[in-house]
């Protein structure tokens, strides 16, 4: 099992390390595409290179075309096997943050929760890929209040750092319909307002953390982006009388989250590079959004 595993992180090394000299030629070969397609002359720093990039052009197709990132390589399977997550905190939680560990258990389905203990991360991280789990989520508090995820995708990454405001467990919901039995179905997942680069990326490690639902299920998830700002919401839905009225019930819990650290790598690799970090300089700028156009 370490053999393979070390073996599968070289083999994506590779590919990483080669995905640059990839870019380069695909952009020589655009430029080659759009000359001929204007009618203009081969630009001169490509004409060495013409009848191979021309030769290459010809046996390219709509799959082939456009090279493969090794971002895809993360999530290249995913849609084959339903995600298996765990769940653990930093050490000595605090019993707020224990019971906030137990309602996210439940709102993550195949999610097994772990006391962390003594355990280092890279010991639960290399466990984890030793019994095949897809995710480990990490809940981290502050004076005993939850105020930081972290989800780290296995076997290669990425790691996304979120923090948490306005955390509400479910029995702290005003509603007091909402205390009562969880649903563990499989719910349905919206995902809005997430338009930019940026954006769909953080949409898409949000939305890996899900099993496909079952069309009938009520259900449902929400991350909601207002102003770089992402709310979670847990309702479900019931039928009012045979009509096509529904009635929307909070089940929670609830709380809002935003992005400041994307990793190229697991939590466990401290020289994997920052795919995307918020700076200070970013705080000045209140116009600007990056989660949203």
């Amino acid at each position: 099992m370490l053999r393979r595993n070390q073996r599968q992180r070289r083999e994506y090394l590779y590919r990483k390390a080669m995905e640059q000299k990839e870019w380069n030629t695909y952009e020589k070969k655009r430029k080659v595409v759009e000359a001929l397609k204007e009618g203009k002359a081969i630009p001169t720093e490509l004409r060495n290179e013409e009848a191979a990039l021309r030769q290459e052009i010809d046996l390219e197709d709509e799959n082939t075309a456009t090279p493969m990132s090794h971002v895809d390589d993360e999530y290249a399977n995913a849609a084959q096997t339903d995600p298996k997550i765990l769940l653990t905190t930093s050490r000595n939680p605090s019993a707020p943050l224990v019971q906030f560990a137990k309602e996210l258990k439940i709102v993550f389905p195949n999610a097994q929760r772990m006391n962390r203990g003594n355990q280092v991360i890279p010991e639960i991280i290399k466990s984890c890929q030793a019994h095949d789990f897809t995710d480990v989520i990490f809940v981290r508090e502050c004076r005993g209040v939850p105020d930081a995820l972290i989800i780290c995708h296995l076997p290669y990454g990425p790691t996304a750092h979120f923090s948490l405001i306005n955390v509400v467990t479910r029995h702290d919901i005003k509603d007091k319909k909402a205390i009562g039995t969880m649903s563990e179905a499989y719910p349905h997942i919206i995902l809005n307002n997430f338009s930019t680069k940026l954006g769909q990326r953080t949409a898409n490690i949000l939305k890996h953390l899900f099993p496909v639902p079952k069309p009938d299920t009520k259900r449902i998830i929400t991350f909601s982006n207002q102003s770089d700002y992402i709310s979670f919401r847990h309702h479900v839905y019931e039928k009012k009388g045979g009509s096509k009225s529904l009635e929307l019930r909070e089940v929670g819990p609830r709380f809002e989250m935003k992005l400041y650290k994307i990793k190229l790598g697991t939590l466990d690799k401290n020289e994997a590079e920052d795919e995307w970090i918020h700076r200070p300089y970013m705080n000045t700028s209140k116009k600007r959004k990056v989660l949203a156009d």
